[in-house]
């Protein structure tokens, strides 16, 4: 075991980014013999593979102390404090205050994990990115005000919460002048920035002030969006700033309307091809990458074909692909599950096969095409439109290149 600590981080994009804040607050606390596990709440799998991943680090590390921190641990904080492995359980509000990794290795506490429902601010955490050199991700918004009946999430993160547009736009000039072409807004239901602030400025009204006052910075991403809450901004920004890239993940969750009423989700099938439809009027070439779950309690295969089919209808890309499973503490787990396990692997199956037929065709249309291309690593970058890129040499990695397109393999852009 080494003395620094040890950080292990499960599940999305949100939990990565905080688990770099964490690396900070703890190395400025001087934290030394620790284990952090970051868990992810969001399916029953995830939450078993938090207790496996606990199991192993405690083999690996029997002398540390270990603290299991994250949405599992503030939805379950009793499941992981009666593990014998576990020495510490750290709610997510906690996890980011200083006082916290102050008193870390003396705490005599097991359980630190208050009502997130309470929370009622979100700090801005300013990051030195992480996964690359060249994209930096920051947080703009926490929580959730929806209560989609398969979601887990706003018990794990609590109520919607924002960060002023003055800290996001102080923390975005710090990264373009550390060296940054791109900067990612983060956040667990991003469009409801600013509900919370003075004014109730909208998503679009941030996404303007960025590249309006940061003039340096090459290229903006929004990370996952819920279609039915974009604003008039947010659609003039998609038809008029360049430097917004041409790629919107959006959280669809499904195809029919049926199930999306059951999901309490709120929008409709059309609503989905119709905003779809307005991007790609506003900003030709805009790719879309979405989440839908395969399987839902109820669904019939005629409502499954609906899923299908919107991948064609909307002309989705990227497609990120659950299989239902019911999550302890959320509506839709009480739901009469009449889908059995093999239907919804195979459902899962044939949508992430649509998905990989749909990449194909957006890659196979990129032939001949010139891009710019942020580069991830000497030999490796991404298209304004997420697209992966190899090179056949190296490349100076974090900065933006551009290149013409000889074909595709193995999913990948060629150059």
């Amino acid at each position: 075991m080494t003395d620094a600590p040890i950080f292990a981080t499960l599940g999305c994009r949100l939990n990565a980014y905080e688990t770099e804040a964490m690396k900070s607050l703890a190395d400025e606390a001087g934290v030394e013999g620790a284990v952090v596990v970051n868990t992810c709440a969001v399916t029953a799998e995830a939450v078993r593979k938090a207790r496996q991943e606990i199991r192993r680090l405690r083999r690996e590390n029997p002398e540390a102390k270990l603290i299991v921190t994250g949405c599992a641990a503030q939805t379950e904080p009793d499941t992981f404090a009666g593990m014998d492995e576990v020495d510490l359980v750290v709610g997510n509000s906690e996890k980011m205050q200083p006082a916290t990794w102050a008193g870390l290795m003396e705490t005599s506490e097991k359980v630190q994990v208050d009502d997130i429902m309470s929370v009622t601010e979100t700090a801005g955490h300013l990051i030195d990115g992480f996964g690359t050199r060249s994209r930096a991700y920051v947080q703009v918004q926490n929580g959730c005000d929806h209560r989609c009946t398969f979601c887990i999430i706003p018990y794990g993160r609590g109520n919607s919460r924002s960060v002023p547009a003055g800290v996001v736009v102080d923390q975005i000039k710090r990264l373009v002048q550390s060296g940054y072409n791109e900067v990612v807004l983060t956040g667990v239901d991003l469009t409801s920035w600013g509900a919370d602030l003075p004014g109730t400025p909208r998503l679009g009204d941030l996404v303007m002030r960025i590249l309006k006052l940061v003039p340096d910075l090459p290229r903006l991403r929004i990370s996952s969006i819920d279609s039915i809450e974009a604003d008039e901004n947010l659609m003039l920004a998609i038809a008029t700033e360049k430097r917004l890239m041409p790629h919107l993940h959006l959280s669809l969750q499904h195809g029919d309307d049926l199930i999306l009423k059951r999901m309490k989700r709120r929008h409709l099938r059309d609503d989905s091809i119709a905003f779809c439809e307005e991007a790609r009027r506003l900003r030709p070439g805009i790719t879309f990458g979405a989440d839908i779950i395969a399987g839902f309690p109820t669904e019939t295969e005629a409502h499954f074909e609906n899923s299908l089919r919107l991948v064609e209808e909307c002309d989705l890309t990227w497609l990120h692909v659950f299989p239902y499973s019911a999550r302890e503490g959320t509506p839709a787990a009480r739901i009469p599950q009449k889908v059995n396990g093999a239907v919804i692997k195979d459902r899962a199956a044939r949508l992430r096969a649509a998905g990989e037929a749909a990449v194909a065709r957006h890659l196979d249309a990129q032939q001949g095409v010139t891009h710019t291309v942020l580069m991830e690593n000497p030999r490796m970058g991404r298209t304004e439109h997420f697209a992966e890129v190899t090179f056949g040499s190296d490349q100076p990695e974090g900065q933006i290149v551009t290149a013409r397109i000889a074909g595709q393999a193995n999913g990948q852009l060629v150059a």
